[in-house]
């Protein structure tokens, strides 16, 4: 077991950290996969990329934990659960890069979705790819491509020159329905739903997004019955919103966006969570400059009812950005983030808070012992719209980091816990 002795991650400091860290009990970080440690310079799928990356993870019904990766010298996403088996070729595409995959589960189903690479003539590679396992992810069924387009799919885009990958998610409505939502660089954000655990999806459908307001992170929680929140930000505009939609058939249709965020600040980076009462909770990072300068994360709550968020409480201190949001099944809200060194510079370490009354406050942040990297900074260099945090309905916890030293090696890891 790790000491419960509060630490520093990279130079923040975070408020209060003895105490309430004492309360989880943790286990020692464990090794997902290790890799080489070459990131040489963008050329496409020629690219001479050697590095392990991009993992999630998720609680399957049965207790098991999934964890997905990337890859790179492989160009694959790989799957494998603990306890203990074997990782599986969840992409099997050796010739284009896999990133950022997503897991969701239901059933005893395993469903991976991530970003594939391919270059079908637009100014962008990028296609959104699904596969799914029926034996708890001992093996997957072949590849499905979803979006089959020339736009760049999975991109997340800023502004022209800057963009993130892994503008993607995936989840499973109440009544098993699957589905997807991407975006591409040109702005448009894309649903796709299946109605027979993933055997086939449905045609595509635009949602929201164009070339001048960009489409960009979105987020899917599924409700009660076949109710499906949708959330994203938008680009190119130095004060966006965070825009919700809700869908009361499954994802075949969406309501008018709910709007949130704080005016005059960047909301980037929303996640959503919905609890067992149907209350819809929502995080994001709010950032007053929307190019540079220390982002906070900052959390509100929709009723099932409701017609408006309620107002946005800061959840971190200045400094976090790229938040997670998962729920145990007593209705504890956990937000995990990345944190980001005074004066700019890559993440280095995790940390999370924790609400024990439904997301009407949150206890002090704490660093996630044994996230931070020993040496350089967290991973995600394709784009940080990753998902790290993993809750299981009993209060077990799951956070998933990386980290790349070049020329020498890279790994991704796990570090466990337990909520009281």
């Amino acid at each position: 077991m790790l000491s419960c002795l509060p630490r520093l991650v990279g130079a923040i400091l975070f408020w209060v950290l003895a105490l309430p860290a004492c309360a989880i009990d943790w286990q020692a970080p464990l090794t997902v996969a290790s890799g080489g440690g070459a990131r040489g310079p963008w050329r496409q799928n020629d690219s001479r990329y050697d590095y392990v990356d991009d993992g999630t993870a998720a609680w399957l019904d049965d207790g098991l934990l999934g964890v997905a990766w990337a890859d790179q010298g492989r160009k694959d996403v790989l799957f494998r659960t603990y306890p203990g088996r074997e990782p599986v070729n969840v992409s099997r595409s050796g010739a284009t890069f896999s990133w950022h995959p997503r897991i969701a589960t239901a059933k005893g189903q395993v469903y991976v979705l991530w970003q594939e690479i391919i270059f079908s003539g637009g100014s962008h590679g990028g296609d959104i790819l699904f596969a799914r396992s029926s034996d708890k992810g001992r093996s997957f069924g072949p590849p499905i491509n979803l979006s089959r387009s020339v736009g760049g799919d999975g991109k997340g885009r800023l502004d022209r020159a800057t963009w993130s990958n892994g503008s993607l998610d995936l989840a499973v409505s109440g009544d098993g329905t699957l589905v997807a939502a991407w975006t591409e660089f040109d702005g448009a954000l894309w649903v796709a739903r299946s109605l027979d655990a993933g055997a086939g999806f449905s045609r595509p459908l635009r949602i929201a997004g164009d070339e001048r307001v960009p489409a960009r992170a979105p987020t899917l929680a599924a409700g009660p019955g076949n109710r499906v929140a949708l959330a994203w930000t938008v680009g190119e505009d130095d004060a966006a919103a965070i825009r919700v939609a809700i869908s009361p058939d499954g994802g075949a249709s969406f309501g008018a966006p709910l709007l949130a965020g704080t005016p005059g600040a960047f909301a980037d980076a929303p996640r959503l969570a919905t609890g067992a009462d149907g209350v819809l909770h929502l995080v994001y990072a709010r950032q007053p400059d929307r190019q540079r300068g220390p982002a906070q994360v900052m959390a509100a709550r929709l009723a099932p009812d409701g017609k408006a968020f309620g107002p946005p409480r800061a959840v971190s201190a200045p400094g976090a950005g790229y938040p997670s949001l998962a729920m145990d099944a007593k209705g504890k809200l956990v937000v995990s983030w990345e944190v980001f060194p005074q004066g700019g510079g890559r993440p280095s370490g995790l940390a999370f808070a924790v609400s024990k009354d439904g997301g009407a406050s949150f206890g002090a942040p704490q660093p996630v012992p044994g996230s931070a990297p020993a040496q350089g900074g967290n991973g995600s260099y394709q784009g940080l719209l990753g998902k790290k945090l993993a809750v299981a309905p009993d209060g077990g916890l799951a956070f998933v980091n990386s980290n790349l030293i070049p020329g020498k090696g890279s790994r991704v890891w796990l570090v466990r816990g337990r909520l009281p």
